[in-house]
């Protein structure tokens, strides 16, 4: 006889959590707790309240990381592991608009190399930097589902298929 998802527990390891916890405000924690409701299984609502920390920090820090694991009863390497698992979750700081390139065969075929190239020259970094201003990262990620319009690259969660570098430079030069 199996055992029910809901009564699944994470294994007992210790994990060294970090001095730091995260806080956030009474709002954004009934907001969470809105996504919590949602699922049998607390676990569940990870993405969903990845996002809402993100939003609210930038990225995913260690204390944000400490506060998902005790809100969520799971250990800091379970959040860990899906933190790095999806490239829409940022471990480290990007800028105002996150800049990612395609790197897959239909968008490699098709010219993502030299998307790459020119986007790092027009910004003046490489792929995994981000400007001094703060302004753009680059970041080159696996399939963006976005085959049969290649080369293509997302900015934050804007699509942009087709590319050339002309195009490239239109879109980066109408950003505010």
């Amino acid at each position: 006889m199996s055992t029910p998802l809901a009564q699944i527990k994470p294994l007992s390891q210790p994990v060294t959590m970090p001095a730091e916890v995260a806080t956030f405000s009474p709002e954004v924690e009934a907001e969470m707790d809105r996504h919590i409701a949602k699922y049998p299984v607390k676990r569940s609502a990870i993405l969903p309240l990845m996002f809402i920390v993100q939003r609210e920090r930038g990225y995913l820090d260690p204390p944000a990381v400490a506060y998902l694991a005790e809100r969520l009863d799971l250990r800091t390497t379970d959040i860990w592991e899906v933190a790095t698992f999806y490239s829409m979750i940022y471990t480290q700081p990007v800028g105002k608009y996150h800049i990612q390139i395609c790197k897959t065969l239909s968008c490699k075929l098709l010219g993502s190399e030299k998307i790459t190239k020119h986007c790092s020259e027009k910004l003046g970094i490489k792929v995994g930097e981000t400007t001094p201003d703060g302004r753009f990262s680059l970041s080159e990620v696996e399939c963006l589902g976005s085959c049969g319009t290649a080369p293509m690259f997302q900015i934050n969660f804007d699509y942009h298929e087709n590319l050339t570098p002309e195009k490239v430079d239109q879109i980066i030069d109408a950003l505010p």
